[in-house]
């Protein structure tokens, strides 16, 4: 089965009781996400959801309502934290309803819940030199727009390796940090599915974002992905853009990207020591902009952060060193004596 019309967005059948629902994403250049819904008699399951957005809630209506689900007798899982993925669950809960979602991904909601995840950034905005300081004028309002402020979900921690069964399905929960810190797949081994989420996309690389000196999620990512590569999987389904086959044919081009970037900051080093921001500036960037001056703050903002995460790969292998400058960070190239 597969409908659009009036408008309207692919709801499609891609095994027996088992749809991908696509939920507009207003406003943003990914234009959609994919939401997983699996019919059971007793628990539906809905698996990411669409933003905290009103067109995002009745194109999930229009979704259950054609699919037949129940609301009342569904419960969710949450492959990562991110507000296109988790917003829409604070609309659809009802009494009864669980939130599966990693450990991890709970303590980045109670942070944006609590504005330490606005402090963070404001400490990194500073770090990288970025110009703008004020995280609410590059994300405004920032924690409002993913997550309904006073509303308690009832989370079910999910951990890596932790099985469960919805219509039929036995999927283990696969951990797979990197995009997000607890970002979590579902892995069919029978059926040979994988639900992927953001970790691994058709057409487009999922954004590694660094924020943290103590953090290394370019490393952590790149291993993710040989976890998902060792696994026998004939269908991915994604949250974004198409699903798709030959995962790890995907995987050795992503990994691939991923190695030349690291060679772009490296030739960027080699005229000389940069600040983070200064860096992601010379960096190259596909990005509907005529100029780096042109970019949206938001897309500089995440430039940025992706160029930190491959500075923090390149100094923990010792390819790069760091000092500091007052709040400055700033980088070179690690010379041989």
């Amino acid at each position: 089965m597969q409908t659009k019309k009036n408008g309207e967005h692919v709801i499609e059948e891609v095994a027996a009781d088992f749809y991908r629902a696509e939920i507009p994403l207003p406003d943003s250049v990914l234009k959609v996400v994919n939401s997983y819904v699996i019919r059971d008699g007793e628990r539906n399951l809905i698996i990411d959801t669409g933003m905290y957005n009103e067109r995002c809630f009745d194109a999930m209506q229009r979704a259950v309502k054609k699919l037949d689900v129940d609301l009342e007798k569904t419960d969710f899982f949450v492959t990562h934290s991110h507000g296109d993925h988790i917003g829409l669950v604070y609309q659809l809960v009802h009494p009864g309803s669980v939130v599966h979602i990693s450990e991890p991904e709970i303590q980045i909601i109670s942070g944006l819940q609590g504005k330490t995840r606005l402090l963070d950034i404001e400490a990194f905005l500073h770090m990288s030199a970025f110009p703008n300081k004020d995280p609410e004028k590059i994300f405004p309002p920032y924690a409002g727009r993913q997550h309904k402020s006073g509303v308690t979900l009832a989370f079910r921690i999910v951990n890596d390796g932790d099985v469960f069964e919805r219509g039929g399905y036995r999927f283990r929960c696969v951990h797979t940090p990197g995009h997000s810190k607890g970002h979590m797949c579902l892995y069919e081994p029978d059926k040979k599915i994988l639900i992927a989420g953001d970790h691994i996309l058709k057409d487009i690389t999922p954004g590694i974002q660094g924020k943290s000196a103590f953090e290394d999620p370019l490393a952590d990512y790149l291993a993710s992905l040989d976890k998902i590569y060792a696994l026998d999987i004939d269908t991915v389904l994604p949250g974004h853009r198409h699903p798709f086959v030959n995962p790890r044919s995907r995987i050795t081009a992503i990994k691939e990207h991923h190695r030349q970037r690291n060679n772009e900051v490296l030739a960027i080093l080699r005229e000389g020591s940069r600040n983070v921001y200064d860096l992601a500036s010379r960096m190259t960037w596909n990005v509907d902009a005529d100029s780096w001056d042109s970019f949206p703050v938001t897309q500089s903002f995440f430039a940025t952060g992706e160029a930190f995460a491959h500075l923090r790969y390149l100094e923990e292998r010792g390819e790069v060193i760091k000092k500091m400058e007052g709040q400055v960070a700033i980088y070179s190239l690690n010379q041989p004596r």
